[in-house]
C-alpha cells in the first residue's frame, strides 16, 4: 500500500502528490517516448504522444506484473512547457484515461531536446508493488 505524504498546512496539489511512501518490489521504467512498439512515431501531436508514452509505460509495468496503480514517481521531459500548459485539460483527460486516478509524485521539466528527433515528451517512472 502507498501512503501520500501531504503536509497538513499545504494546499492539496491537483494531479500529483508532493510525496509518496511505499514498501515492496521496485520497478524502474526508463524514459518512454510517444512511439509505438516498432519504434515509429505515428504523430507529432503532443497529447497523442503523451497517450502513447503512458501506454508504453503500462506495457513495461505489465511485464513485471504491475499496473498504473503501482506508480509512485513520474518525471516528464517536455520540449514545450507552454504547449503543455495550454493543453493541460487534454493532457489531464489522457492521463486519467490511461493511468486512472493514481496521482504519484511528479516532476515536469522543459528540456532543450530529446534523443529521438520526433519525440515531444519522454516519461520515466518508478513503481512499487506492495509485499
Amino acid at each position: 500500500m502507498h501512503r501520500i505524504l501531504q503536509p497538513e498546512q499545504w494546499v492539496k496539489p491537483k494531479g500529483y502528490a508532493n510525496g509518496i511512501e511505499a514498501r515492496g518490489r521496485q520497478i524502474f521504467v526508463g524514459g518512454q517516448v510517444g512511439w509505438n512498439g516498432e519504434c515509429r512515431f505515428e504523430t507529432l501531436d503532443l497529447v497523442a504522444q503523451i497517450r502513447q508514452a503512458l501506454a508504453n509505460v503500462i506495457e513495461v509495468l505489465a511485464v513485471a506484473g504491475a499496473g498504473p496503480e503501482h506508480v509512485t514517481r513520474m518525471t516528464w521531459y517536455l520540449l514545450d512547457r507552454k504547449e503543455y500548459s495550454a493543453r493541460l485539460k487534454e493532457v489531464g483527460a489522457v492521463y486519467r484515461e490511461t493511468m486512472g486516478r493514481n496521482f504519484p509524485a511528479m516532476t515536469a521539466v522543459q528540456v532543450a531536446g530529446l534523443i529521438e528527433d520526433e519525440a515531444r515528451v519522454e516519461i520515466e517512472v518508478t513503481a512499487v508493488v506492495p509485499d
